[in-house]
């Protein structure tokens, strides 16, 4: 036991990720045992068996289980400050692989786990499930600058030894790492309410918060070690003495600057004039000072929300109707809005093609129609209802394209004006869907 007590404290990031694919394991059994309890357990394992095994076992690991366990260290690291140069590397590393692997998590938690729509304010119309965005584009700028400013405060003030650095340089990195804590806790503010997360619809809204939660306790842990490393100098005292030799103004303020416990404070004052700087630089490119509220304000169905976003309109049923109106606009090219069942939908070329070919196949062979759309009711619908992403809907898109074309040649070899058949699908009282 004591060697492996050894080993965890020598190499304690590969520990961490060696337990987390560990725990992975142990929840796919209890998993495993609770089908079994359902007769669900499957009878043998082939090989495929065991690839899908490693492969759902590497995933409950690294995307489930290891952003708990990163999150768990940095909390009681940021309760227990590192005393040994070790220590200290260790607890940086973990620190390093929070952020990056933050970072690529929530892009895949935004991007294909979640039903928000990025790109879509406030007042654009959606469909059933998607959500407007949380951070108002035009403000997105401004956002970004101060989380950079931020994380280039963390790194700074990460790798700078106090005994070599003039206090000054160490109390600008705190303002400047004030911002990304500001912004982080916008963030969790913004999306940890609302309507999307009380509908209880989706729980990705937490995931999402995980990175800037963690990063507000990195920054207290970071301001704290940096305080205790000031303090465990030897040369404070002497530097302290030499302070109150003369009563000027200077001395007054050195010797404010030398006492690390007034660091925190004297960032926060900082902060002020590098928000300045910061925030004219910013207005060069457009952006406003009131782009710092702004951006989390000028939003709907959020928690800081001021906006009133239009009800959602449903998407369920046709699933080329999802796909016109969740893909990206450039490649499913919308072009209009029509009319579906008495309900107003997303109209593109694609669909009205597949509507007029059904419309077609029930003029010609009533009797083959009934089979195509005894097919389509059996199987569109759930996968309408699978099309939660924009990139889901564009990949159906694509997937589609070839029957599109076919679906064209038969209207061009059938219809005398195609087109006039093809404009007026979906129209008010048309099509039939």
């Amino acid at each position: 036991m004591k060697k492996v007590i050894f080993f965890m404290k020598r190499r304690p990031v590969f520990s961490s990720i060696v337990f987390s694919m560990g725990l992975g394991l142990v929840l796919y059994i209890l998993d495993e045992a609770m089908r079994a309890g359902e007769g669900l357990m499957p009878t043998a394992f082939t090989f495929i068996d065991i690839f899908e095994l490693l492969v759902i076992i590497f995933i409950t690991g690294a995307c489930v289980v290891y952003p708990g366990v990163l999150t768990l260290i940095n909390i009681v690291s940021m309760f227990l400050l590192p005393k040994t140069e070790h220590h200290k590397k260790s607890v940086r590393r973990f620190e390093y692989i929070t952020i990056l692997l933050g970072l690529l998590y929530s892009w895949i938690y935004a991007g294909i786990l979640s039903d928000i729509a990025w790109d879509a304010e406030w007042s654009k119309q959606l469909y059933d499930p998607q959500v407007h965005q949380p951070l108002w584009t035009g403000a997105v700028p401004t956002f970004v600058v101060l989380c950079l400013a931020g994380g280039v405060g963390y790194f700074v003030l990460s790798r700078l030894k106090v005994e070599k650095t003039p206090p000054l340089v160490i109390v600008s990195a705190m303002a400047a790492m004030y911002f990304g804590v500001f912004e982080s806790v916008m963030w969790c503010i913004q999306f940890l309410g609302g309507e999307y997360l009380l509908l209880g619809s989706d729980w990705t809204n937490v995931l999402l918060c995980l990175l800037p939660f963690n990063f507000i306790m990195i920054s207290i842990k970071i301001i704290r070690l940096k305080i205790y490393e000031w303090n465990a100098m030897k040369e404070q005292k002497e530097q302290e003495r030499e302070a109150l030799e003369e009563k000027t103004v200077w001395n007054f303020l050195n010797k404010k600057l030398m006492n690390a416990a007034n660091w925190p404070v004297l960032a926060f004052l900082f902060l002020w004039p590098l928000l300045g700087i910061l925030l004219c630089i910013l207005m060069l490119f457009g952006q406003k000072p009131d782009y710092v509220i702004k951006v989390f304000t000028e939003t709907a169905q959020w928690q800081l929300s001021q906006q009133t976003a239009p009800p959602n309109l449903p998407s369920h049923g046709h699933y080329l109707c999802t796909v016109a109106a969740g893909g990206h606009e450039k490649l499913v090219k919308p072009i209009r809005m029509g009319e579906r069942h008495g309900k107003t939908i997303v109209v593109n070329r694609q669909l009205c093609i597949a509507n007029a070919f059904e419309q077609i196949l029930e003029e010609k062979t009533p009797g083959f129609h009934k089979h195509v759309r005894h097919f389509y009711d059996t199987y569109g619908f759930p996968i309408a209802v699978l099309i939660r992403t924009k990139w889901a809907a564009d990949l159906v898109y694509l997937l589609m394209k070839p029957l599109e074309w076919m679906f064209l040649i038969v209207i061009y070899f059938c219809d005398v004006k195609p087109e006039n058949r093809i404009a007026v699908q979906y129209l008010p009282k048309g099509g039939k869907g």
